[in-house]
Parts: structure tokens; sequence; C-alpha cells
């Protein structure tokens, strides 16, 4: 990373002088609305706003890429603290930093690194802010490692747009890595397609049927959902299980590997325990690098109109050899955030409530975890609180045809999720 001596100001001659090449003089692909010279300066460097979500792989690369390119007031929100195995790639970290918040050392390091450059950390979740702090913003970029989080986020900007209010559409960039894979696309809240519309992409999640892991598991990650989803509430009441915890994690794996020497299965380990109950996902350092390098150009295109902005998804792949390709994601008409109708969903007449549970869980474009269920004249079956639960439980063996008339409506709501889901049901054999 490019820094400056103690004796160098904050804004020292030719400190952005490549920048200033580009916002200087308009070039052929330069938005209309493009005020070249000292205005389109000074908005970037002292008025733009801008949040990153994921002080990670991602986040690092992210932030000092922002701070480089002359984003001087910066804020970033990340859950987790700092580990060991986070030093290889996520480069604003040190040994010493082991146990701290990212978002707090990464804004820390950025600001003693960049000075002029504020950056304002939140040690928490994006669910601790309400519409207001996220109203404050131009931009939002996310750098995050989780679905439901991004998902989050995308429900929270859309429902933030005021079409009377054009300052209430807030752009999300968002970045995604795996292994040699990555995605960067550029969402306008509303008016492209969201990051709901295109969960089919997704590789399938990794969440399996209540109904299988509880009687009839085949793998051993059955076995080790068991004992997270089911055994953990059951035995350790209300103790939020921890991931980053080796003593949970510990527990898990001693009670999945009895599970599955009792179904004679093999396979359970420590390192798949860990991996199933976090979903760890490789991570690349170039990867990061190249994923956060084309959101941080989106961030800066947007923000000053020197060029047009991706339209609007961006995917590297470089499993074999370097192949980079863009196209335009379109919007669903169906999506339960940014579209407006119900989703279509043909069940069999024999179809229970529990394997219609099952279905949205695996379903690739639904992808909604404890799923619960109603109708605007019943509770079909509620995953809490446990007194709903269980008095909506013999629902569960109940067809979902006996208590859904044809042609009527299913609302399906999760506690993760700021948004419902509203299925049209049919039957068919």
């Amino acid at each position: 990373m490019a820094t400056e001596t103690q004796s160098q100001p904050a804004d020292w001659p030719g400190r952005y002088f490549h920048i200033d090449q580009v916002l200087n003089t308009p070039g052929p692909r330069t938005d209309e609305s493009f005020l070249a010279g000292d205005g389109v300066k000074d908005f970037l460097r002292n008025k733009s706003k801008i949040l990153v979500i994921g002080a990670g792989g991602l986040g690092c690369e992210i932030l000092a890429n922002l701070a480089l390119t002359g984003f001087k007031d910066i804020h970033v929100i990340d859950m987790d603290t700092i580990d060991i195995s986070n030093l290889n790639r996520q480069f604003l970290f040190r040994p010493k930093d082991v146990g701290k918040s990212k978002a707090i050392v990464a804004a820390e390091f950025i600001m003693k690194r960049v000075p002029g450059v504020k950056v304002t950390p939140y040690f928490g979740k994006i669910q601790d802010k309400d519409d207001a702090y996220y109203m404050q913003f131009n931009l939002v970029i996310c750098g995050l490692d989780s679905v439901e989080a991004r998902r989050w986020m995308n429900a929270t900007l859309v429902n933030l747009v005021d079409p009377e209010e054009p300052e209430s559409l807030k752009p999300l960039i968002d970045g995604g890595t795996e292994g040699f894979k990555g995605q960067a696309r550029v969402i306008l809240p509303t008016i492209t397609s969201c990051y709901e519309c295109s969960l089919d992409m997704l590789n399938k999640q990794t969440a399996f049927p209540i109904c299988t892991i509880a009687n009839t598991p085949r793998l051993p990650e059955h076995c080790i959902e068991w004992a997270s989803v089911l055994e953990w509430p059951r035995v350790r009441g209300d103790l939020k299980l921890d991931t980053d915890d080796p003593e949970h994690i510990g527990w898990l794996y001693k009670i999945a590997l009895a599970r599955a020497n009792e179904f004679k299965i093999e396979g359970v380990t420590w390192s798949l325990t860990q991996g199933v109950v976090k979903n760890i996902i490789p991570a690349i350092a170039s990867t990061n690098a190249v994923i956060a390098a084309a959101c941080c150009n989106e961030a800066f295109k947007i923000a000053t109109s020197s060029a047009a902005y991706l339209n609007n998804y961006f995917m590297l792949i470089g499993t074999d050899g370097v192949y980079s390709y863009t196209f335009e994601h379109e919007k669903r008409d169906d999506c339960p955030v940014c579209g407006g109708e119900a989703l279509e969903m043909t069940l069999k007449p024999t179809t229970t409530v529990e394997e219609l549970i099952d279905i949205l869980v695996e379903k690739q474009d639904i992808q909604i975890k404890k799923p619960s269920l109603s109708t605007p004249t019943k509770q079909i079956y509620f995953q809490a609180p446990p007194q709903l639960e269980e008095a909506t439980r013999p629902n569960l063996e109940k067809k979902v045809s006996d208590l859904v008339p044809p042609g009527g409506e299913v609302t399906v709501t999760a506690t993760t999720l700021p948004f419902s889901l509203s299925l049209r049901i049919s039957y068919s054999e």
C-alpha cells in the first residue's frame, strides 16, 4: 500500500495526480452530468459518504482502495473479531490484533497510513442500525461472506426508496469471492435486478431438510446439522451457538460423531464440523484483490459520473486461466423484494406442511431457513416463539390442501430476513 512520509501533509501536491487525470477532463463515455474539474473533486473528497459492509478479505482491499482513490468519509461495519487464520489475506491486520474488532482495527490502520481520510467503524451487526443510519450514505459496498446478510442489506435498501425522494435511492455494489471465482455487481434498488432476483445463481446452499436430518441422515453433514440445529437448542437451551468458540465446535463434533456412528456414517471430522456450521468458503487473496478493485471502480464511477457504471453483473473465473464475463441480470416479477407478484407454486394434493417447508429450504430461488407459514386467516406453522411453535406443530403432518384452497396465498417469513414471500398455491398430480 502506498503511504506518505511524516513530513507530507494529508493533501500534498500530486497525491491524487493519477485520479485527477480522470476527473479534470471528460472522456468518450463520460456521463452528461459530469462536471469536470474542482467541482467533482470536491464532491468526491469532501461531500460523498460511503459505507463498507464487511472488513474481511474483500473489505480490507475495498477500504484501502477507496482511501487511495480519494474517498475521505468512509464508514465500515463488521461484527467479527480477528482470528489468526485471517492474517494470510486480510492485510490490514497483524498478530497483535488477534481477538480485536475487525472494523475498529481496519479503520485505525487506514487512517494511520492515509492521513486525511476518516474511517468510522462500527463493531456490530448491520441489523443494529435503523433506516436513518443508512439514509446518510451516497453509496453502499458489500464485501460479505454471508448470503443472509446480503439479502438483509439488499431488502433494507430497496425498502428505503421513496419515489418522491431521489436521494433515498442508495446504489449497492456487491462483491463476492469463492476460491478463484468472483463477482461484482451494481444494484440500483427498485430499478435494476436486486440481490434476491439472482438467488438461483448461487451454489446450492448447505441447509438440509429437517425431516432428513432428524429421521434419516445419510451424509456426515446431516449429522452435523442435526447436532447444531436440533441437539444444541435442546441440550444447551438458550445458550447462543458461537461458531468461533472451540468448545462449542468440539461439543458439536462429539455429538455429530456419535450420531454418525449410530447410523454407520463415516466422514464426520472436526474440520468438516467447522466447515458446515460456519459455511466456510476457501479464500484466495488475488481473487479478493480483483473483485475489490472492480467494486471500487464502480463506486468511483457512480460517485463522479466520470464513466458509465456496470450494467450490471461482472463475473471472474480464474480456475483455468483468467476469464471474465459481463451481462445484465434482469429483474424477476415475482421477486419478494423488488417485484410485485406472488410466486406461483404447484404442489401435489398430498403434500404436507412439513414437506412444503422442506421444499422452501431446498428451492434454489427461495432459500429460506426456518420458514414460518401463514394465510390471511390462519397460522399454519411458526418456528418461534416456542409457545406458538408448539401450538402450530400439529399442522406439520396435515396436507397443505386441507389448509389452503387452490389459488390461495401463503405468506412465508423468517426471522433472518426483513421481508415476506407470497406464494400462490395450486395443486396437481
